[in-house]
């Protein structure tokens, strides 16, 4: 008959195996979750199951975001170069139109000599003001010698936003778009390829974007899912600026005019004819 103590181990044996098996098998399916060099994640329908509102329904509470003044108009001023105008600043004037009650204005810097007709009416011509208690923002621009783009707004104690795709993320944070860690990410990562690989990069890292926009837009509509975010507008705008925009491949040439077709992004076409 056989010894209960060696039973005993050989039970315990047996389900320390089972336990290590189980323990395996769970490490092998994260393993498959995880972006390696040699593994690709495709992260297509995490994206997809990502639920957002349209931008023409949603908002942010402005209070939160840009401070409380005691119920005066918050107000966005942005100083950039003329000589190298941030496009994607201006269709996303035009969004904040279509969302908010914007009171606009365009000024000129004593630091810039002259400043093109078409920039000084770069948000069409102003209709006749109201009141400026009857807006919900100010959006102020004023061409300015500067290096980069700088916005600050109506908390006095914050240090500026520098940097197009900075500030243009954070415009575009105020039509209160909520999105999961994943799409967050991805987003954040085209407006810096578009920038800084895009926009100031070698024309080797340029064509290795628009083969990597290529791929994204044969899976999606858009650069991150299927609804238009701050990623499609800097893209779009930089290939613009930079004269990329005729050496694009298929899918991207069809997400242009999908970004055309927009009425936002009407100002920035006028502009460049």
């Amino acid at each position: 008959e056989a010894d209960p103590s060696l039973q005993a181990l050989e039970s315990r044996q047996e389900e320390i195996l089972k336990r290590l098996y189980e323990l395996k098998s769970a490490v092998d399916g994260l393993s498959k979750m995880i972006q390696t060099p040699d593994a690709d994640f495709d992260v297509t329908h995490v994206i997809q199951n990502d639920e957002t509102s349209p931008l023409t329904t949603n908002g942010a509470d402005l209070d939160l975001m840009l401070g409380k003044d005691y119920g005066a108009l918050k107000d966005i001023v942005i100083n950039a170069n003329p000589s190298v105008p941030p496009l994607s600043l201006l269709v996303l004037h035009s969004l904040l139109c279509e969302r908010y009650k914007v009171l606009s204005a365009v000024h000129t810097h004593s630091s810039v000599k002259s400043v093109p007709e078409k920039l000084l009416k770069c948000f069409g011509e102003q209709t006749k003001k109201q009141p400026r208690h009857e807006y919900q923002l100010g959006f102020t621009l004023i061409w300015k010698d500067v290096p980069k783009p700088q916005m600050k707004f109506s908390i006095q104690t914050m240090c500026p936003i520098e940097g197009e795709g900075n500030i243009a993320r954070f415009l575009f944070s105020l039509f209160g778009q909520k999105y999961n860690a994943v799409t967050s990410t991805l987003i954040d990562s085209w407006v810096d390829t578009a920038i800084f690989q895009l926009k100031e990069g070698s024309s080797k890292e340029k064509g290795a974007v628009l083969r990597s926009m290529n791929a994204a837009l044969g899976k999606t509509s858009w650069l991150v899912g299927n609804e238009l975010s701050v990623a499609d507008i800097v893209a779009w705008c930089v290939l613009q600026q930079t004269g990329s925009a005729n050496a694009a491949p298929s899918h991207v040439q069809k997400w242009m005019k999908s970004c055309e077709n927009l009425a936002p992004f009407s100002t920035v076409i006028k502009l460049l004819k």
